[in-house]
């Protein structure tokens, strides 16, 4: 998820001020991206591998209802040591799979966009890598050089937010900094739900 802006999906203004102040930490260098604070959070997603969890929407821009009342769920439904694949299921659209890969200067998150035939969409495999080491509660995605190809105009202003609380919450949000224009999704962790079909292009 992520809208023009960020197609359809961005962040709420709290969240936001995290982001614009964890964009750029002085003295971070880039082997503490694969530090303990990192490698906590990877444990966290890990931990959330064949569970599906429903969201409610928190914030999204004005006159886009793309996720407003509709049924939104998560399904934590692929994963191995170095990647985690999240299908998002809004109603019956099967569409979108968050993809999170380890590599060695980060974590990547990619957007992965597919029509009904599983086709890509022309919109797809957006996203960033880690610029620092975040924390074990939150990690931030700057937009990387393929999404300014796949979002013309993106460039490094658009930012991805994913934290998770043990037990509790999972929030994901996405702003384009130094707009008011932001997108948040947030999923109960406490109780899970059942998981969704596969996600098209997948085989069940």
């Amino acid at each position: 998820m992520a809208g023009a802006s960020v197609p359809k999906r961005a962040m709420s203004l709290p969240l936001a001020t995290i982001l614009f102040a964890g964009l750029a930490w002085p003295g971070v260098s880039m082997a503490a991206v694969a530090g303990d604070d990192a490698s906590a959070w990877w444990q966290r997603l890990q931990a959330l591998c064949g569970h599906a969890y429903a969201g409610t929407l928190i914030r999204a821009p004005e006159g886009d209802d793309t996720f407003r009342d509709k049924r939104v769920v998560m399904h934590v439904r692929d994963c191995t040591a170095d990647r985690v694949r999240i299908p998002l299921v809004v109603d019956d659209d099967r569409s979108r799979t968050w993809v999170f890969s380890r590599t060695p200067s980060g974590i990547e998150l990619k957007h992965d966009h597919r029509h009904e035939d599983g086709s890509a969409d022309a919109v797809t495999m957006y996203g960033g890598t880690t610029s620092n080491a975040g924390s074990a509660d939150t990690q931030m995605f700057p937009a990387d050089d393929e999404t300014r190809g796949v979002i013309p105009g993106s460039g490094q202003r658009s930012v991805w937010l994913v934290e998770i609380h043990p037990g509790t919450r999972y929030t994901y949000a996405a702003n384009r900094v130094g707009t008011t224009r932001g997108f948040q999704v947030d999923f109960d962790l406490s109780q899970p739900v059942d998981p969704p079909a596969a996600p098209w292009g997948w085989e069940d």
